[in-house]
């Protein structure tokens, strides 16, 4: 029997242990999804909280509840550790690390090079690896499979290799890990069919495609088509704002019309995994044949622009309204989180937003019914420990000025606009409420 065909029957009866590397936003989700469907499934990562959660059955991804993850526990089809010498019991290893930007902007691929020499260590004939982490096109044949491949063992022949990028959606309860279609591909027909029989099993639909380059691209695409857009709207809230023009009353009555058009929305900045890194993922690996990306890289800059034209709205504000200038202000920042009803801080326009305010000599905190406190981040390490105001009416008074950053649901906006001498609104929430007052300044 080759290894192949036992691979592939082993899938097929569920008998194929998984193993997920990174119990994050997109590990822990696809472990439980995996496990549900049948596979016996073991869950690593390099933090031992996550591990001492897990054993005791406590999800710390709202995507994942207690009950389900115990379910799993207690039925003997998920544990988790972070013993990686575990790895040569799986018959699919599953990646699912970090993959952020260097301060230069350049793709950092230190967490996938790492997780796949850890991989090599215990690499053995018969398993699939699989990269889900958001990368350029190229990364899995050329990053992945080189460090693999340096054990002797070959692609194809040995051990199979597939990438499948991730479409986690943290806070959307429409979709869930099962339901959302998931892109496949192999490097090799054997790869691709065993990649289309494994995810098969445990999600709705599977869309294969020729290439792990071509399925890369994929990600990016859907990542860079929101990146584009977005900056759009953040360039047009500009310009109509100059122009005395409301761009959420344009947007509203734009998106009656039935066919080509799709709403997107202005914000104080990019925040999540994605969108404000995956662009750029792109314009690095485009240098290699000396083409530019001058439209993305564009809509970059706008994006990375706007926390600092939000503040100078807060600051410009302050002193028309207020008769004060931003560096003896103190200032509350609405929501910490970079999208609302999640606590979800990656890459959050909230984090540089407080930064900036300080910069300038404010004094900035935050409210956020989702952040207890700030933890430690790569970028904002002097951040870490500030924890969330209560907001109560003597707090928002104490406030020269608040700034709507994240729009959660679980915030008295009424009582917010009774109290607080000023608003500065980058969400449009009190407008959509019908909270609509001369101290309420949109940005």
């Amino acid at each position: 029997m080759t290894a192949f065909s036992e691979l592939s029957d082993k899938i097929e009866t569920r008998q194929a242990h998984a193993g997920v590397i990174g119990l994050g936003y997109v590990g822990l989700p696809l472990a439980i999804t995996l496990a549900r469907s049948g596979f016996s499934v073991t869950g690593f990562d390099i933090d031992p909280g996550k591990i001492v959660a897990l054993d005791a059955a406590r999800s710390y991804i709202e995507a994942v509840t207690d009950e389900a993850l115990a379910a799993e526990v207690t039925a003997g089809r998920f544990r988790s550790t972070s013993d990686f010498v575990e790895l040569a019991q799986c018959d699919v290893i599953i990646i699912c690390v970090p993959t952020p930007l260097t301060k230069h902007r350049d793709p950092d691929l230190s967490f996938v090079e790492a997780t796949s020499r850890s991989i090599a260590a215990h690499l053995r004939p018969g398993q699939l690896v699989v990269l889900e982490s958001t990368t350029y096109p190229g990364t899995t044949d050329d990053v992945v499979k080189t460090i693999l491949e340096e054990t002797g063992l070959k692609s194809g022949t040995d051990f199979f290799l597939g990438f499948s990028p991730e479409r986690e959606d943290p806070g959307n309860r429409d979709f869930q890990t099962a339901t959302i279609p998931k892109i496949v591909a192999g490097d090799g027909e054997d790869a691709r069919k065993l990649m289309q029989a494994f995810y098969g099993a445990a999600v709705k639909t599977v869309v294969p495609v020729s290439s792990n380059a071509t399925a890369e691209a994929v990600k990016l695409t859907e990542n860079i088509f929101r990146s584009v857009n977005i900056a759009l709207v953040n360039e047009l809230k500009i310009v109509y704002a100059a122009m005395g023009i409301d761009v959420w009353e344009v947007i509203e009555a734009a998106k009656t019309k039935p066919f080509g058009y799709m709403p997107f929305y202005p914000g104080p900045g990019l925040g999540g995994h994605c969108i404000p890194i995956d662009p750029f993922y792109l314009t690095w690996k485009s240098r290699e044949y000396e083409l530019p990306t001058r439209f993305i890289e564009l809509a970059g800059e706008i994006n990375s622009a706007m926390p600092r034209y939000v503040v100078s709205s807060l600051a410009e504000a302050l002193d028309i309204r207020a008769g004060k200038a931003l560096s003896r202000s103190r200032v509350l920042v609405l929501g910490l989180a970079y999208k609302k009803n999640v606590p979800d801080i990656r890459e959050s326009p909230s984090l540089r937003l407080i930064e900036i305010i300080e910069e300038r000599g404010g004094r900035a905190d935050y409210h956020d019914p989702f952040v207890a406190e700030i933890p430690k981040t790569r970028e904002y390490m002097a951040l870490k420990g500030r924890k969330s105001v209560e907001l109560t009416e003597e707090a928002v008074r104490s406030y020269d000025a608040i700034l709507v950053s994240t729009d959660h649901d679980d915030v008295d906006y009424a009582a917010v606009a009774g109290w607080a001498p000023l608003i500065i609104d980058t969400r449009n929430v009190f407008a959509k409420l019908g909270l609509m007052a001369e101290h309420i300044v949109k940005s």
